[in-house]
C-alpha cells in the first residue's frame, strides 16, 4: 500500500490541532480540509468518516466524501463509510496480592493489569485504568553506602552495632529482611587524592590528629546481602578511614557500582531495594574527572573484580545524574541520602532530577541513622508515583490519579500518605497526535517508581482505510484506465475525469480552456473540477458554489459583526441585495429613524445626529442610545427630575406604579438623609417644590449602563422667622457690641495707664541723690581751723581750737 507523504503527515498533523477548535466555531474542518484519499481524510480529525460508495453525490456538483458521518448518511452513502476509532484491549490482568509472603513459587502482584494493548486512530483518545497497591509483609533489602573518608571516624565508631538494632526494627515492618554494607571515599588520582610516594600506604602521615589510615580507594562492596547481621557488625569492625585531597567525596561512582552490579550485591527479584548513602559532604559529579584527566564518560557498568573492588576508578569520569536516575530506575532501587544537615539542600536539589530519591539529616556522628532508615522506608512506602519508559515521540499520555480519599486529581500521576495495604488507582488517557512514518507499532511501559512490576502497553496506529485492501486495478469502473479504491478512480498517466473517461492529449489545452472564465483564469475559479470541458463545483460547508464557471456563491459577501450582509438581505454571486428599509454595502444601514427618537419625542435628544437608525452624539460628553445620558450637559438635571418626582413627591403629572417604572427604568435609586455634596464623581442637582422646599439629589453614570440617583428622603423645607426672634436678636446684638466696645475701651486705657506708671518708675530708679540728703541745707555750727603751735606745760600742740 502507498505510504502518506512526510510532509502531507505534518499538514494534516496541523489540521489536527486546530480541529476542535473549529468545530466549536462552526466550521467542518472535514470537508474544508480537502482530502483527496481516504487516509488523508482520516488524519484530519477523528470525527472525520469517508464514503467509499461508488456512486455517491451528484454529476453536476463534487460531494466531499470526507464529511461527518451523520453527514454522509444524510447525503446518501448509507454504511459504506471508513470511520475506525481507538480501542482498548486489556490482555493479562492478574490480581494484585494482598501479602508480600505468598506461597512459594507465586509472585507478589502490585500492579495490575500487566499488559495492555490500545489501537489509535490520530485524535481520538483512549483510556485504561490500572490500580497499584504496596502491599504488607514485603521483603526489603537494604543496602549500607559508608563514606569512610578521615571526617567520619565518629560516625563508624557509632554503626557498630547498627545490623544487630536495624533488624530488629525492620522486622517489625516486614518478615524478610536483609542487610548489605559497603564504603567509598575517592579516586586515587591527583588532585582528589594524595598521590605521592610517601602517602601510598598510609596518606595520613604528618596530619596529627590521625596519623594512621588506609590507603584511598573509589568503592569496595564489603558484604552482599544477607539476613546474618553478625556478619554485617562484624564487617563494619573491621572497616578504617581513609584520607583524601580534596572536600568532595566519590560517593557516586559507588552508588552506580551499586545499582548495576546487582549479581555481586545479591538484589532480590521480589524485594523492595533501599540505597542508603551516608556522608558528611558533597559529592563530584561528571567532568570532574576531567581536572585528573579522565575524559571517558561512565559507561554504566559493573567494574568490580573478584576483590569487589571497584576497577574504573582511574579510567572513567564520574557518573552524571541522567545515568544514576536512569540506572538506579532501571533497578527499581530506592536511594536515600543519608546527609548532614549543612548538605540538605543541595541532596534535596538532586531528589527532583533522581526519581525515587529521599533525602534524611544525617546526625554528625551517625547518631540517628537507624531512626533515619525507619523515617525513610516509611516515606517510601506511602507513596506510589507512576514513570514512563520508552514513551514514542507521537504519543500524548495524560494520567488521574485516585488516592485513599476516593478524589479524582487530573493531571497528577502520584499519591501520597497511603497506608500498607491501600490501593492507588489512576487512569491512564492515549492519543496519537499523528501517525508514524514506518512502524505502524510502539511498545512503552508504565512503572510504580521503585517498584518490579510494571504494565506493558502495546500501541497499533489504526491510520490505514479497510476499503483499501479492495484495490481494483485497470477498473472497469475506471473506464479501464485506472485504479478504483475506496469509491475514487485513480487514472493512469494520460487519462482524467472522475471516471478516467478523458484522455490527455493535443487537445487536453482546448477543452481545459472552456473550464476558464477567462484567459490566465484558474480552471473552475479554483472551486470545482473540470472534466472533460465541464466545471463541475465543490461542495462547501458554507453555502452554494455555482456558475457555467464555478465563479458564483452565496457566501462570500461583506460581513457585519462576522453575519452575512448583517441579515438583512440575501448574497447574490458575491454582492449582497439588501431587504427594504436597509442600505450599504452589507445592509448594516437602516434607513429607519425611529430608533433614534429619545423618550422627549427629539431626535438623539437633540445632542447628535442619526446614521444607519443608530444615533451619534456630537454634545460633549453625551452618550446612550439616544445621547440621552450626559452628565456634564446644562440640562442633565432635568432628565432626571421627573423620575425623582414620581417616586418621591408624587408631584409628576401621573404617579402610577408603571409610570414611574417607564421614567425610571434606567435609574437605580438611593434614598438616604443626607446628600454628600462634595462627590467629585456624581453631579448635584436640586429644584424647587411647589411648596418652596428644596430637593437635591446626585446622578452619576455607572459602567452598566444605568445611572445612579442618591436622593433624599424628605426635601428640605425651611420655616418663617418669628417678629419677637429677630427683635430680641436684634437688641441682643447692640448690646453685646455696646458692652463688647466698653471693654475694649477699658482695656486701653488699663493698658495705657500701666504703661505710664511703668515709665515712671524707671525714671525715678534712675535718679543720682538720695532722698534724705538736701544739696541746699547748711547745719547751723561751722568749723574752722587755725595753723598754730604753743608751748605749755612744756608741751607742744598743734590743732584745733573749739
Amino acid at each position: 500500500q502507498p505510504q502518506i507523504p512526510f510532509g502531507l503527515r505534518a499538514f494534516y498533523g496541523w489540521k489536527l490541532m486546530a480541529a476542535s477548535i473549529s468545530f466549536f466555531e462552526g466550521l467542518n474542518i472535514c470537508t474544508s480540509g480537502s482530502a483527496t484519499s481516504c487516509e488523508e481524510c482520516l488524519l484530519i480529525h477523528p470525527k472525520c468518516a469517508w464514503c467509499s460508495k461508488e456512486d455517491f453525490g451528484s454529476l453536476r456538483s463534487v460531494t466531499s466524501r470526507c464529511d461527518l458521518k451523520a453527514n454522509l448518511i444524510r447525503n446518501g452513502c448509507g454504511g459504506e463509510f471508513e470511520s475506525p476509532a481507538s480501542s482498548t484491549q486489556v490482555l493479562r490482568s492478574l490480581p494484585l496480592s494482598s501479602k508480600g509472603s505468598s506461597p512459594a513459587g507465586s509472585d507478589v502482584i502490585q500492579l495490575t493489569p500487566q499488559e495492555v494493548t490500545v489501537t489509535l486512530r490520530p485524535g481520538d483518545k483512549t483510556t485504561f485504568q490500572l490500580q497499584v497497591r504496596q502491599v504488607e509483609d514485603y521483603p526489603v533489602d537494604l543496602y549500607y553506602l559508608m563514606d569512610l573518608s578521615l571526617s567520619m571516624k565518629d560516625d563508624l565508631e557509632n554503626i557498630r552495632s547498627l545490623g544487630t538494632k536495624l533488624a530488629e526494627e525492620m522486622r517489625k515492618l516486614t518478615s524478610n529482611f536483609r542487610l548489605g554494607f559497603g564504603s567509598f571515599v575517592d579516586k586515587n588520582i591527583s588532585p582528589f587524592s594524595y598521590t605521592a610516594p610517601r602517602y601510598q600506604t598510609n596518606p595520613c602521615i604528618g596530619y596529627k590528629l590521625f596519623p594512621n589510615c588506609v590507603p584511598s580507594f573509589g568503592f569496595r562492596h564489603l558484604l552482599p546481602l544477607t539476613d546474618r547481621v553478625d556478619s554485617f557488625n562484624e564487617e563494619v569492625r573491621k572497616q578504617r578511614v581513609s584520607r583524601n585531597r580534596d572536600a568532595p567525596e566519590g560517593g557516586f561512582d559507588a552508588v552506580l557500582q551499586a545499582a548495576v552490579c546487582k549479581e555481586k550485591i545479591g538484589w532480590r527479584k521480589d524485594a523492595l531495594h533501599l540505597l542508603v548513602f551516608t556522608t558528611d559532604d558533597v559529592p563530584h559529579i561528571a567532568l570532574d574527572g576531567k581536572l585528573g584527566g579522565l575524559v571517558q564518560p561512565h559507561d554504566g557498568q559493573c567494574h568490580l573484580n573478584e576483590a569487589n573492588e571497584y576497577t574504573a576508578s582511574n579510567q572513567m569520569d564520574y557518573p552524571s545524574l541522567a545515568l544514576l536516575g536512569e540506572k538506579l530506575a532501571e533497578n527499581n532501587i530506592n536511594l536515600i541520602f543519608a546527609v548532614t544537615k549543612n548538605h540538605y539542600m543541595l541532596y534535596k536539589n538532586f531528589t527532583a532530577l533522581i526519581p525515587g530519591t529521599t533525602v534524611e539529616i544525617l546526625h554528625g556522628d551517625s547518631k540517628n541513622i537507624l531512626q533515619l532508615i525507619i523515617n525513610a522506608y516509611n516515606s517510601i512506602r506511602s507513596k506510589v508515583e507512576l514513570s514512563v519508559w520508552d514513551q514514542p515521540e507521537d504519543l500524548n499520555l495524560v494520567f488521574t490519579a485516585t488516592c485513599q480519599d476516593g478524589v479524582s486529581y487530573p493531571g497528577q500521576r502520584k499519591c501520597e500518605g497511603l497506608k500498607i495495604g491501600d490501593t492507588a488507582s489512576f487512569e491512564v488517557s492515549v492519543e496519537a497526535r499523528s501517525c508514524p512514518g514506518k512502524h505502524s507499532q510502539h511498545t512503552f511501559t508504565l512503572r510504580p517508581v521503585g517498584f518490579r512490576d510494571s504494565l506493558e502497553v502495546g500501541v497499533t496506529y489504526n491510520c490505514r482505510c479497510g476499503c483499501s485492501a479492495g484495490l481494483e486495478p485497470d477498473s472497469a469502473r475506471c473506464s479501464s484506465n485506472g485504479t478504483y479504491v475506496c469509491g475514487l478512480c485513480e487514472c493512469n498517466p494520460g487519462y482524467l475525469g472522475t471516471r478516467c473517461e478523458c484522455q490527455e492529449g493535443e487537445s487536453q489545452s482546448g477543452y481545459q480552456n472552456l473550464c476558464r472564465e477567462a484567459e490566465g483564469k484558474p480552471l473552475c475559479s479554483g472551486r470545482g473540477q473540470c472534466s472533460c470541458s465541464q466545471c463541475s463545483c465543490f461542495e462547501s460547508e458554507f453555502g452554494k458554489i455555482y456558475g457555467p464557471f464555478c465563479e458564483c456563491d452565496d457566501f462570500s459577501c461583506a460581513r457585519n459583526r462576522g453575519v452575512l450582509c448583517s441579515g438583512h438581505g440575501e448574497c447574490h454571486c458575491g454582492e449582497c441585495k439588501c431587504h427594504a428599509g436597509y442600505i450599504g454595502d452589507n445592509c448594516n444601514c437602516s434607513t429607519d429613524i425611529s430608533t433614534c427618537q429619545a423618550r422627549d419625542g427629539h431626535i438623539c435628544s437633540d445632542r447628535g445626529h442619526c446614521v444607519c437608525g443608530q444615533c451619534q452624539c456630537t454634545e460633549p460628553g453625551a452618550f446612550g442610545e439616544t445621547c440621552e445620558k450626559c452628565p456634564t450637559c446644562p440640562d442633565a438635571c432635568s432628565t432626571k427630575r421627573d423620575c425623582v418626582e414620581c417616586l418621591l413627591l408624587h408631584s409628576g403629572s401621573s404617579a402610577d406604579n408603571q409610570t414611574c417604572q417607564n421614567l425610571c427604568k434606567d435609574e437605580v435609586i438611593t434614598r438616604v438623609d443626607t446628600i454628600v455634596k462634595d462627590d467629585q464623581e456624581a453631579v448635584l442637582c436640586f429644584y424647587k417644590t411647589a411648596k418652596d422646599c428644596v430637593m437635591m439629589f446626585t446622578y452619576s453614570e455607572l459602567p452598566s449602563g444605568k445611572s445612579n440617583l442618591t436622593v433624599l428622603r424628605e426635601p428640605e423645607c425651611g420655616t418663617a422667622p418669628s417678629a419677637m426672634t429677630i427683635l430680641l436678636a436684634v437688641v441682643g446684638s447692640i448690646l453685646l457690641t455696646g458692652f463688647a466696645l466698653l471693654v475694649i475701651w477699658k482695656l486701653l486705657v488699663t493698658i495705657h495707664d500701666r504703661r505710664e506708671f511703668a515709665k515712671f518708675q524707671s525714671e525715678r530708679s534712675r535718679a543720682r541723690y538720695e532722698m534724705a540728703s538736701n544739696p541746699l541745707y547748711r547745719k547751723p555750727i561751722s568749723t574752722h581751723t587755725v595753723d598754730f603751735t604753743f608751748n605749755k606745760f612744756n608741751k607742744s600742740y598743734n590743732g584745733t581750737v573749739d
